[in-house]
């Protein structure tokens, strides 16, 4: 008799990402799916990582993550936020912001549990509270404007709620939090047992003049959550796999737990440039209105086409509608217009668990003008 495995997620596949990737490959399509620029990272960040292994940081690094690093994480939060944060107590440095909330949703959750999700959601959300045996409680955000409809989010609360996963700017839909969301959000969890999990990987690239509503501006917010960051998305490097984790004393406590018998360790020579690198603020206090002049243009761009934009205020992403263009379910047309036109998206009804479909697809525009100019071109044939 052989062994047999009894999923822990039976109704999970490979990731549209990873499908709708080797599918752009195969067709040699321009790949405006999955969330990644097609440019150089900062030269002089490249430079740092390669002293320090040439220097020797080549063995482990501290369990919690590089020391000098995180002081100069704790130095930007309470410049960026005015929020104090010990750095020895209350950050911890993880392989990616992926990490990160799969490790703070392991930290706190029970089987039995609930978890607030809004959809649409990033894929890795609901497998990761299935897997801790909690059940998510899936509330839509208002289409189109992807708002929080926080009347229908107090029904949902229960005794078992457990937890309310937010994310800022949003991932796929490029909606925000505004000031009044927060206060909403005050207001629902206060003298509660209620855990916050934050994903702001996307803290930096915010347009418009807004302001980052972050977690970690309001400490009675603050006390009760987990908020998870992405040096990827803020350096252009989103195949070094690094972010971090900010939590108060007592639950990073319980979080490193978990951390240290899953990774341990985070790549010591990239925690080492990156503390240097951090010190020059221009990159990420610049980096909202420069990735703004790249949705502006892919906007201009797009207007040529027959695809509607919805408003999209953050993120590397925008959601357009073909709505009247065609009949067909986002997930066929997505992977006709790969195979067909040569242009590769992610088609926004897998990131609700009942694939609504709104005839919406994602688009990517952190990309050289290059990139997204030929793109339009080809879907300008539609």
């Amino acid at each position: 008799m052989k062994p047999v495995i009894q999923s822990k997620l039976p109704n999970i596949g490979t990731t549209i990402f990873t499908t709708m990737s080797a599918l752009a490959t195969q067709h040699h399509a321009i790949n405006l799916g999955q969330g990644f620029p097609d440019f150089m990272m900062p030269q002089r960040l490249i430079k740092l990582v390669s002293e320090a292994m040439q220097n020797g940081d080549n063995q482990y690094a501290h369990m919690n993550g590089l020391p000098l690093l995180r002081e100069r994480i704790a130095q930007k939060v309470e410049s960026l936020y005015t929020t104090v944060i010990n750095p020895d107590t209350d950050i911890t440095i993880t392989p990616g912001g992926t990490y990160a909330i799969y490790t703070a949703l392991t930290t706190v959750l029970q089987p039995g549990d609930e978890v607030i999700v809004f959809e649409p959601a990033f894929d890795s959300y609901i497998p990761n509270i299935e897997i801790n045996g909690a059940t998510p409680v899936l509330i839509p955000l208002s289409f189109p404007s992807y708002a929080i409809d926080w009347k229908l989010v107090r029904q949902k609360v229960t005794p078992k709620t457990k937890m309310i996963m937010l994310n800022t700017p949003h991932n796929p839909t490029g909606s925000v939090l505004s000031r009044h969301d927060i206060e909403q959000l005050r207001n629902l969890v206060k003298d509660t047992g209620i855990f916050i999990l934050s994903d702001e990987v996307y803290e930096h690239l915010i347009f418009d003049g807004i302001q980052h509503e972050s977690i970690l501006r309001y400490p009675d917010l603050l006390e009760r959550s987990f908020v998870c960051f992405s040096f990827g998305k803020t350096y252009h490097c989103t195949g070094w796999k690094l972010g971090y984790c900010i939590a108060p004393p007592a639950l990073m406590k319980e979080y490193r737990k978990v951390h240290q018998f899953n990774c341990f360790s985070c790549n010591s020579f990239v925690q080492q440039g990156l503390a240097t690198f951090i010190l020059e603020k221009d990159h990420y206090l610049s980096l909202g209105s420069n990735v703004q002049q790249k949705r502006d243009y892919f906007q201009q761009l797009m207007q040529q086409t027959k695809f509607k934009a919805l408003p999209s205020y953050g993120s590397y992403f925008q959601l357009y509608s073909y709505d009247g263009l065609s009949n067909e379910l986002e997930k066929d047309f997505a992977i006709r217009l790969t195979k067909e036109v040569g242009v590769a998206t992610i088609p926004t009804s897998v990131f609700y668990k009942d694939e609504t479909d709104n005839k919406v697809l994602r688009f990517c525009f952190v990309k050289q003008a290059a990139t997204v100019e030929e793109a339009v071109n080809r879907l300008m044939k539609l």
